[in-house]
């Protein structure tokens, strides 16, 4: 079954963007928000709405495959790639990516995500914005399940020589700045790996001698045993962003 067009929309992602060197250099809460004068190139504030771009592919049955191409958190951080301004990006889709996929035929998902994987962008002789490369070949393996009539899984693991599991993947889940509400919630709901936690910031969440991280790492094990229950052991992933590094 054949792309016989596409199109792509601005949206809005579930969390925002942050810069992480104006967090790492001191900027302070302030709310939800942050103070502070951003130090990452592309960013109009320390922190700011996050943005996407949706991908939706026409296919030759009249069903339309999507997929959303949208970016980490600190963009522009530790080598990461620009952030990913949706107004910007919607072109180099609109003008490089969807005149390679109109007309092509959505029957195998690894060649055609390799050819978007390996593209060049022609006005910056790099390859795509990660988030493009990913929202797009995400809406190609939608096409690909709808031509084939398998669910996105069966494809995958037909094409990759694995199979699809029989037991629910556990699901990493990300706490933001409200650490311990948000922590229980989780817990709650039996979340398979939790909180993150967002420890990005030395005086305010770490400590100068780690000792907020420790007190957080406590309350955190004692909640799970009193709110989850004798039978829930998940796996407990605290993200420091190099942030231990920085004070030993």
């Amino acid at each position: 079954m054949k792309i016989t067009g596409a199109a792509c929309s601005r949206g809005m992602t579930g969390f925002f963007f942050d810069d992480q060197r104006a967090i790492k250099a001191g900027a302070s809460m302030d709310g939800s928000a942050y103070k502070g004068r951003p130090e990452t190139e592309g960013f109009s504030s320390v922190r700011q709405a996050g943005e996407s771009v949706g991908i939706m592919l026409l296919m030759e049955d009249g069903s339309v495959a999507v997929g959303d191409c949208a970016a980490v958190q600190y963009s522009g951080a530790g080598g990461r790639d620009p952030l990913f301004l949706s107004d910007l990006y919607r072109g180099v889709i609109e003008k490089h990516v969807f005149p390679e996929l109109i007309g092509a035929e959505a029957d195998e998902f690894r060649p055609l995500a390799g050819r978007i994987d390996g593209m060049i962008n022609p006005d910056t002789g790099k390859q795509l914005h990660t988030a493009i490369r990913y929202g797009v070949t995400q809406a190609l393996l939608n096409a690909v399940s709808i031509s084939r009539r398998k669910l996105m899984a069966e494809v995958m693991a037909g094409e990759y020589g694995t199979q699809v599991s029989e037991c629910e993947i556990p699901i990493f889940t990300q706490s933001g700045d409200s650490r311990y509400e948000n922590a229980d919630k989780m817990i709650m709901k039996r979340a398979g790996s939790l909180p993150h936690g967002l420890i990005n910031n030395i005086p305010e969440k770490l400590g100068y001698k780690g000792e907020k991280l420790v007190e957080y790492v406590e309350w955190l094990s004692a909640r799970i045993k009193n709110l989850g229950g004798a039978d829930y052991f998940p796996a407990i992933h605290i993200d420091v962003y190099g942030t231990v590094g920085m004070i030993f």
